[in-house]
């Protein structure tokens, strides 16, 4: 989430407070309106069957967001949940990753079309080869990549789209002389 004022921008957060993301991000998508209170307990926790303990818990990770926001933003209570109230004259805006899910980083890298090896893609994200490969694993076992080849030479990509040729998307020849 971040503020955007007259000349500047300013980011609240970092990935490094994961229990206030998806509170924090339903807060900012409903703004200038409020958040049901049963919305906000799936969000945060996965609640089906809302009772007393999750109640309190979100009661926790409103506070500790109002303390993040202190500078930027304020969050009141409302008669049905809570609503994000920005500071006077501001802005209040979602920056999301193009793939919100389990695997998007890894998805992500994979979307340019090109074939990736587990171990690249280990270098490229930061993360251990062993990681890589059981996101991997997952994200075939979903159809969202392929491989080919065998043991060291095997490489992952995404599927082609369906109904749509990759050739349409190569340069047409260069006219000849």
């Amino acid at each position: 989430m971040s503020k955007r004022g007259a000349s500047r921008k300013q980011c609240c957060f970092t990935r490094k407070a994961p229990g206030i993301v998806r509170p924090r991000t339903a807060l900012g998508e409903a703004w200038p309106g409020d958040v049901p209170r049963d919305l906000l307990l799936a969000r945060a926790f996965g609640a089906k069957f809302v009772d007393e303990s999750h109640r309190a818990r979100l009661r926790v990770e409103i506070a500790r967001l109002r303390r993040k926001l202190r500078k930027v933003a304020d969050i009141s209570a409302t008669k049905h949940g809570f609503a994000l109230v920005p500071q006077t004259g501001r802005e209040i805006m979602v920056l999301a990753r193009p793939v919100e899910e389990e695997h998007g980083d890894v998805l992500a890298f994979l979307t340019d079309g090109e074939s990736w090896s587990s171990s690249a893609l280990a270098l490229a994200l930061g993360t251990s080869q062993r990681t890589v490969q059981r996101a991997l694993d997952s994200l075939a076992a979903e159809g969202k990549v392929q491989s080919f080849g065998q043991a060291r030479s095997r490489r992952w990509i995404t599927p082609p789209v369906p109904g749509f040729t990759t050739i349409l998307l190569l340069p047409a020849p260069l006219p000849t002389d």
